[in-house]
């Protein structure tokens, strides 16, 4: 018996001080450098409330563990004889938490060659690379998470701490990241850890640590992952045309895991979507934060996301100079932020939950608990951080739940485990007791039965410091102190009593028992058995409705809908109208709109469900076309590589730019976002209407013809850059490169007409180019000096594709004669010149005298702000050069749309094309003149009016939210320092 005994305090002894291995297999096949422990661990953990999953809970139930997996859980489960007894009474048992999105584990990826961020060195144009991979560094298919995989159990017990027991790991680098591994957190060789090898794919729009130079921007990324999948189809079905490709067999390989892409913002969730419908692939996504924004684009998306819950920071605003730094858009995200969650729960988009982005690890509980005060709830976070991550990966046989045969990852806490007092005591992984806070896993705080003699009353111990006595209906202080040994309590024995009883004895366990004497001093024995847990004094988390949170709008910003506009019939009334048709300028002349197209033009017009609009003494003209912009984008400039044909600035749309209000706020309807000019042949342009409030996909111009830009001169040859080791160099060489790429094009066109056409790789550059010798795809070449405007020609005529438009074109005033010849459009500057070597000869005289010899000329921006001002940009061909009204405002309306392929739908009032429409305080041309209704398809998308009020409506909502921002730096949030927002695009068009 007493060698039994002095066993069974060793054992627990080792439990208290060591960790004892899960599960051993023998014989292993790793040598022991020790002694080998054979004992095969079995635990029971009885009286707990055990959540199995999301959906289930057992009230005093029991679950059994042995060799690291569950044997048995229930309400009725018979304990092992062999088994570890624990009593849990009063406390509850959950899953532990996956986390589905994290680089545990890890190394970080290193740059290697390449200049990095230092622009003095020449750019990485090939990848550096050994070995038979493929061409680009940023596709990183061959890296296998399960192999560079290693436990770190300093990292470990980070994430152990909050409640985490298993994690997906990969690389986070690159563009295409190879596979991820699942793993647990035991503190165990990986081997030991690892539930699941090649569990997923990674995929992101972020390069990483390449320092090749392509891509160098968003839509090059998007480029390079389009060209990837053709590749991999290509090579899957021709495997030795090209010799071995590892990158791309590994792709292949990795087609049958979850797809999962790092999208990190509400735009890249449609642009990963949109790749994925094109290819058949449905990801999973890991959203950004904003996402709550556009919830109706993201549940048509179909795809189950991957939540942060790394909310922003508050921004310090108390010093108003800081203050007027920091956009009401990021204010009100800050505010919105810890929404999404609720909201995703709301509009019944599956979802799981991740730490990942957040700095800290302590954090993330808070964070959820955030969350669940801002909407979502207790049920779905946790199905959140264990069934649907599982479920995701495939391992829901493993973990995610407690049931019998998954491995034993479960948490002991001593309440609910969101409720923001609950205590985390254990986090058991695969059958390992890991401690959180285990010294308060036998918690004296609770209710005792105290028994002194034969009279019983019941002990509230609040603390290890404080206890009250309740005898009947009274409430009698009492002077109580415990050590976790020792207790030792002084009270009167009733409410009245002036001398106090002093009592003191043992803890052993749920039981206390000592003696002492009562108040007269007589000796007394008593016993205290615990009974029952006293609720924690929580401070109840307030729901949503309760925040006072602002309006969400559309974009998020002063400016934005409460709800996007909807056509509606409308009357201008007695206005002078500027057709821009054969009529010319009509005077008191109303027009009606329907259905968003130009109904009537006459006088004396009426509809009776029409809103009328009253045009005395204003003008109505049709709206402003740009045909040279570079709002609204993610990127600009594709500058990696001289031929880029196969980017598109469509890929990359930002409908949130408030440039696009704020030129609507000038009168521009319809704009030409291209590409920059860092390449001969850059990417695709994309047409959109200034459509505020509407996605990105809502704001094209659908329909409308396809163009691309190209470019000459210094941007091209990088004049300005230094160690510039990318083709061409010099104008000479642009030309070649031209030459080269459509002789390419020609003989990649002919091998697609062959008889071999359908084993052809498909090329997405090539593409563009045959399109462009089809006559799809159309171009708008940046230019200046005339000599390379005629080798521009010469080239197009020997290699028979065609150049639609000349920008810029400062020098175009000397071969007006030759583009008419030739059948070029015009689109160029007012009055620019002296900016740089090559504009040297520019004159304001430039697009009249175009003009006049007979080229369809338009005045571009080429200028957020510019653009702004169009309407004056194109009065200056009054002044310089003697254009009449009609013809100078034609020169950003009619003609523009002329250029665009747009003018049978657009740039004039005629009855059947777009209501895009104008009404201005004054003459068009005059710089008095303001719109005070700018129109588009339509729909009244800027009105001076409603502009009025938005501007005290953003003053007021700028105060609340300081306030709100101020009061949460008084209540110790975490601050940031106050910011400006980030541009729209870090890209520059180089012009």
């Amino acid at each position: 018996m007493k060698r039994k005994q002095f066993s069974g305090i060793l054992f627990l002894s080792l439990m208290s001080i060591g960790h004892i291995k899960a599960q051993q297999i023998y014989p292993p096949t790793y040598p022991i450098n020790g002694v080998s422990d054979k004992w095969v661990n079995c635990y029971a953990f009885t009286n707990a409330t055990i959540v199995t999953d999301a959906q289930h809970k057992i009230n005093n139930g029991t679950l059994v563990i042995r060799k690291g997996k569950i044997e048995g859980v229930g309400s009725s489960v018979s304990i092992p004889k062999d088994a570890v007894v624990i009593d849990c009474n009063g406390k509850f048992i959950y899953p532990s938490m996956i986390d589905i999105y994290s680089d545990y584990g890890i190394p970080k990826a290193q740059q290697s060659g390449g200049r990095g961020m230092d622009f003095r060195a020449p750019s990485q144009i090939e990848s550096n690379e050994k070995g038979a991979f493929g061409w680009n560094q940023a596709i990183r298919t061959d890296v296998d998470a399960s192999t560079i995989f290693v436990s770190d159990d300093a990292s470990a017990s980070k994430l152990r701490n909050v409640g985490f027991g298993t994690v997906l790991s990969h690389q986070k680098d690159g563009i295409m990241r190879g596979t991820g591994v699942v793993a647990t957190l035991a503190n165990e060789k990986a081997n030991l850890v690892i539930l699941k090898t090649e569990a997923s794919a990674h995929y992101s729009l972020n390069k990483g640590t390449s320092r090749q130079s392509y891509p160098s921007s968003m839509m090059g990324s998007i480029a390079l992952i389009r060209q990837t999948y053709l590749d991999a189809k290509w090579y899957k079905g021709n495997p030795t045309a090209e010799g071995v490709n590892i990158t791309l067999k590994d792709f292949n390989n990795q087609q049958n895991v979850p797809q999962i892409f790092d999208a990190n913002d509400k735009w890249n969730v449609l642009r990963a979507d949109k790749i994925g419908d094109e290819f058949g692939i449905q990801y999973v996504i890991k959203a950004g934060g904003n996402e709550y924004q556009r919830m109706e684009e993201m549940k048509a998306t179909n795809a189950t996301f991957i939540l942060p819950l790394n909310f922003p920071e508050a921004m310090d605003v108390e010093d108003p100079n800081d203050a007027q730094m920091v956009s009401l858009a990021d204010m009100k995200n800050w505010e919105l932020a810890p929404t999404e969650p609720g909201v995703f729960e709301k509009y019944g988009i599956k979802f799981a939950l991740t730490g990942a982005d957040i700095k800290n690890p302590k954090d993330f509980m808070a964070n959820l608990q955030k969350a669940i005060s801002y909407g979502l709830s207790d049920t779905s976070a946790l199905s959140a951080l264990t069934r649907v991550p599982a479920q995701i990966l495939g391992i829901y046989d493993k973990v995610g739940s407690l049931e019998i045969g998954k491995v034993a990852n479960f948490l002991i806490t001593s309440g609910p485990i969101f409720d923001d007092k609950t205590i985390l005591f254990q986090n058991w992984i695969q059958g390992d007791k890991y401690d959180v806070k285990n010294d308060l896993f036998n918690s004296i705080v609770g209710k005792y039965k105290l028994s002194i003699d034969n009279n019983s009353v019941i002990l509230n111990v609040n603390s290890e410091s404080s206890a009250t006595i309740i005898q009947g209906t009274d409430t009698i202080p009492t002077k109580f102190s415990a050590n976790g040994k020792f207790v030792k309590l002084s009270f009167p024995l009733t409410k009245k009593s002036k001398s106090n009883a002093i009592i003191g004895g043992v803890i052993d366990g749920l039981t206390w028992q000592g003696n002492g004497t009562d108040t007269a001093g007589n000796n007394i024995l008593w016993t205290a058995i615990k009974v029952d847990s006293i609720p924690s004094k929580k401070v109840l988390r307030q729901r949503k409705e309760n925040l006072d949170l602002g309006k969400l709008t559309y974009p998020l910003n002063g400016y934005g809908w409460d709800s996007l506009p909807k056509q509606g019939n409308v009357l201008f009334k007695n206005a002078t109208v500027w057709t821009n048709e054969k009529e010319g300028i009509l005077k008191e002349t109303d027009v009606l709109v329907k259905n968003g197209k130009i109904a009537a033009i006459g006088k004396n017009l009426s509809d009776g469900g029409a809103k009328v609009i009253d045009g005395t003494g204003k003008y109505l003209s049709p709206g402003i076309i740009d045909e040279h912009s570079h709002i609204a984008t993610s990127s600009i400039n594709e500058g990696g590589q001289s031929v880029t044909s196969e980017v598109r600035i469509g890929d990359n749309m930002n409908p949130d730019d408030i440039n696009i209000y704020y030129q609507l706020a000038g009168g521009v309807t319809t704009s030409h976002i291209l590409h920059g000019s860092a390449n001969t042949i850059g990417g695709q342009n994309q047409l959109i209407k200034m459509r505020w409030g509407q996605d990105a996909e809502g704001i094209k111009y659908a329909g409308a013809d396809r163009f691309i830009k190209f470019a000459l001169g210094e941007n091209v040859k990088r004049t300005r850059m230094n160690n510039n080791n990318r083709f061409p160099n010099t104008r000479m060489g642009v030309e070649q490169v031209l030459a080269d790429a459509f002789q390419r094009a020609a003989d990649y066109q002919k091998e697609l007409n062959g008889p071999n056409g359908k084993n052809v790789r498909r090329d997405l550059e090539l593409d563009a180019l045959v399109d462009i010798m089809n006559k799809k795809l159309f171009i708008t070449s940046h230019s200046y000096v005339q000599s390379e405007l005629l080798a521009a020609m010469r080239v197009s005529d020997k290699y028979g594709f065609h150049y639609n438009t000349f920008t810029h074109v400062l020098e175009g005033y000397k071969v007006a004669d030759e583009f008419v010849k030739y059948g070029v459009n015009a689109a160029t500057f007012s009055d620019w010149w002296a900016y740089k070597l090559e504009v040297k000869d520019a004159i304001a005289y430039n697009a009249a005298i175009m003009a006049k010899k007979g080229v369809n000329v338009s005045i571009n921006s080429d200028d957020a702000e510019q653009a702004r001002r169009l309407n004056q940009e194109a009065a200056k061909t009054i002044k310089y050069g003697g254009m009449s009204e009609e013809e100078a405002f034609k020169m950003v309306t009619l003609n523009p749309a002329k250029t665009l392929h747009i003018d049978k739908e657009t740039g004039s009032i005629k009855v059947g094309k777009s209501a895009d429409l104008v009404l201005w305080t004054d003459n068009p041309l005059s710089i008095y003149a303001k719109p005070e209704e700018t129109m588009v398809d339509g729909i009244i998308y800027f009105d001076k009016d409603r502009d009025l009020a938005l501007r005290k409506y953003i003053q007021n909502e700028r105060k609340r939210l300081i306030n709100k921002l101020i009061n949460a730096k008084k209540s110790g949030a975490t601050m940031t320092a106050a910011r400006p927002p980030m541009p729209v695009s870090m890209d520059e068009d180089f012009d």
